[in-house]
């Protein structure tokens, strides 16, 4: 199917910031064996796992739409920094913070695994995360999420101390009739018309 023709979704983009680190505790870790850990380095194998795993439900294909090459240069830049959620052994979720400029940390991706959805793990990570990002002298943290996130994403983001500064609509061709992402992903997602 042509690009062009491609019945296409429309999405509203909210971006936040947060321009101090939070003063707050973290919330309570998960009852299970869990373990938040940086994957040094962050094979493209493994982070193509973890990007699909985590982002097909919300309909993610940025980095599908990447070759090899341009992500393993993205995983190995300094700048970036995967970490991957582990709980009783298994991978339940993924972070990937991106240091832009010396001022400010990009929350590039943050999700679980569908399994681990609903066990109150993303509180955790997402704290655990931003923990990480001010461990550095930065001035600013940013975080996009739009309408094809889950719907408590953005009221998530916001507990955890981020503050939106700018909305955008955007329209991208429905993935799912394109190819790039099977067409029964995201049935909570009307396909487009």
């Amino acid at each position: 199917m042509n690009a062009a023709a491609v019945p296409e979704l429309t999405i509203t983009v909210t971006q936040l910031e947060m321009t101090s680190r939070p003063v707050r505790q973290l919330p309570p870790p998960p009852l299970a064996r869990h373990l938040l850990m940086r994957a040094e380095p962050a094979t493209v194998s493994f982070y193509r796992y973890l990007y699909d795993t985590v982002g097909a439900n919300w309909l993610w294909t940025d980095r599908r739409e990447w070759g090899d090459d341009k992500l393993a240069a993205r995983l190995n830049d300094e700048r970036t920094g995967v970490y991957v959620l582990y709980v009783d052994g298994v991978p339940a979720g993924f972070g990937e913070l991106f240091q832009a400029d010396g001022e400010v940390t990009d929350l590039a991706y943050f999700g679980l695994i569908p399994e681990f959805i609903g066990r109150r793990l993303g509180p955790f990570m997402l704290w655990s995360l931003i923990d990480l990002a001010w461990a550095r002298p930065i001035r600013r943290m940013t975080v996009d999420t739009c309408t094809l996130d889950h719907p408590k994403a953005l009221a998530h983001y916001q507990r955890a101390g981020f503050t939106p500064y700018a909305q955008r609509v955007a329209r991208k061709p429905d993935p799912r009739l394109t190819g790039l992402l099977p067409r029964d992903v995201a049935p909570h997602i009307p396909l487009a018309t």
